[in-house]
């Protein structure tokens, strides 16, 4: 019989074993904290805005940490891959559907409503599946730079969406922060979807080579 184990099998129980480094314990912690910032927000009219807000920036600051953290420290896992994005669209869509379902957001000309929810939200839903079936057949799917972008303008979206809904702002009384609104919307929403395109474009390409 032979004892000896090879690398690959070395290489995945090293992993294994270093799910839980700093990184992973960074993402899971924003996890938690996102339950936290969703009761917040179901509990909008008795706190106000203001919690769910640093929760918010709390959380999604994390998010640039663990993933510095993770290739700095070379300490990407597999499970990492996972709960990173996980955790990205978790607080995004959470936050964004407790956002769009504000009565004063829905009385917003060009605000963020349900609508351009179910568009991000379709979006993320099909560019996971992708990068699940992709890497699950080991080919990589990392991020791209227009899905960083269109993360960077979903949080600051939400940030202009809390501070709109704490202030209880209108087009009339702050039209400055109601046009920031209005841009980030729909540059979210336009991003959203350039960003999921040119993804839906590579993961095409890359199923065509596992075809062929």
């Amino acid at each position: 019989m032979n004892n000896r184990i090879d690398s690959r099998t070395l290489q995945t129980l090293g992993e294994k074993m270093n799910w839980w480094n700093i990184p992973n314990t960074i993402t899971s912690l924003r996890i938690i904290l996102t339950i936290f910032l969703f009761v917040t927000l179901a509990f909008h009219r008795q706190l106000g805005y203001l919690p769910s807000l640093i929760l918010f920036l709390v959380a999604a600051g994390t998010d640039w940490l663990d993933g510095f953290l993770a290739r700095r420290l070379r300490q990407v896992t597999s499970l990492g891959r996972v709960l990173d994005p996980f955790a990205d669209k978790l607080i995004i869509c959470g936050t964004f559907v407790f956002l769009a379902a504000d009565p004063k957001m829905l009385e917003t000309p060009g605000g963020l409503h349900p609508w351009i929810v179910v568009v991000i939200i379709s979006r993320e839903l099909l560019i996971t599946g992708l990068r699940s079936f992709l890497e699950g057949q080991t080919v990589d799917f990392s991020a791209k730079w227009s899905g960083k972008f269109k993360m960077a303008f979903q949080c600051i979206l939400a940030v202009v969406a809390f501070l709109y809904l704490d202030l209880e702002a209108t087009p009339t009384k702050d039209p400055g922060l109601w046009t920031l609104l209005v841009i980030f919307t729909y540059g979210t929403l336009i991003l959203t979807v350039y960003s999921g395109v040119a993804y839906v474009i590579v993961g095409l390409r890359q199923l065509r080579r596992l075809e062929a």
